[in-house]
Protein backbone atom coordinates (compact mmCIF):
# COMPACT_ATOMS: atom_id res chain seq x y z
CA UNK A 1 0.00 0.00 0.00
CA UNK A 2 1.67 3.40 -1.00
CA UNK A 3 0.96 6.11 1.54
CA UNK A 4 -0.11 9.52 -0.16
CA UNK A 5 -0.17 12.34 1.82
CA UNK A 6 -2.03 15.47 0.63
CA UNK A 7 -2.84 17.54 3.46
CA UNK A 8 -3.42 20.46 2.94
CA UNK A 9 -3.85 20.50 -0.40
CA UNK A 10 -6.76 22.13 -1.79
CA UNK A 11 -9.22 20.78 -5.29
CA UNK A 12 -8.04 19.66 -7.58
CA UNK A 13 -4.55 18.80 -6.28
CA UNK A 14 -5.32 15.15 -4.16
CA UNK A 15 -7.00 14.14 -7.17
CA UNK A 16 -4.35 14.89 -9.65
CA UNK A 17 -1.52 13.49 -7.06
CA UNK A 18 -3.53 10.24 -6.61
CA UNK A 19 -3.89 9.76 -10.61
CA UNK A 20 -0.28 10.27 -10.54
CA UNK A 21 0.53 7.70 -8.10
CA UNK A 22 -1.69 5.20 -9.52
CA UNK A 23 0.07 5.67 -12.94
CA UNK A 24 3.10 3.58 -10.92
CA UNK A 25 1.60 0.84 -9.55
CA UNK A 26 -0.72 -2.15 -10.99
CA UNK A 27 -4.26 -3.79 -11.01
CA UNK A 28 -5.37 -4.37 -7.00
CA UNK A 29 -2.42 -2.05 -5.70
CA UNK A 30 -4.09 0.56 -3.51
CA UNK A 31 -3.19 4.50 -2.09
CA UNK A 32 -3.55 5.18 1.97
CA UNK A 33 -4.88 8.64 0.87
CA UNK A 34 -5.20 11.64 3.50
CA UNK A 35 -6.50 14.91 2.59
CA UNK A 36 -8.60 17.49 4.54
CA UNK A 37 -9.96 19.08 1.73
CA UNK A 38 -13.80 18.90 2.35
CA UNK A 39 -14.34 18.28 -1.50
CA UNK A 40 -12.26 15.43 -1.37
CA UNK A 41 -15.14 12.59 -0.77
CA UNK A 42 -17.45 13.97 -3.59
CA UNK A 43 -14.07 14.69 -5.98
CA UNK A 44 -12.83 11.03 -5.34
CA UNK A 45 -16.01 9.60 -5.92
CA UNK A 46 -16.77 11.08 -9.47
CA UNK A 47 -12.96 10.52 -10.69
CA UNK A 48 -13.58 6.78 -9.41
CA UNK A 49 -16.54 6.94 -11.41
CA UNK A 50 -14.99 8.18 -14.32
CA UNK A 51 -11.66 6.09 -14.30
CA UNK A 52 -13.16 2.52 -13.01
CA UNK A 53 -10.99 2.76 -9.93
CA UNK A 54 -12.46 2.20 -6.52
CA UNK A 55 -12.50 4.44 -4.12
CA UNK A 56 -13.71 3.99 0.10
CA UNK A 57 -13.93 6.34 3.08
CA UNK A 58 -12.08 5.68 5.74
CA UNK A 59 -13.11 8.09 8.29
CA UNK A 60 -13.20 12.35 7.69
CA UNK A 61 -9.48 12.30 6.02
CA UNK A 62 -8.40 9.18 5.09
CA UNK A 63 -9.43 7.17 1.75
CA UNK A 64 -8.55 4.26 0.26
CA UNK A 65 -7.83 3.49 -3.57
CA UNK A 66 -7.90 0.31 -5.37
CA UNK A 67 -6.47 0.18 -8.82
CA UNK A 68 -9.04 -1.65 -11.00
CA UNK A 69 -7.58 -0.52 -14.35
Amino acid sequence: MLPLNCLGMRCPLPIIESAKALKSLVTGDQISLQSDDPATWVDLSAWARMSGNEVLQIDKTNFLITKKR
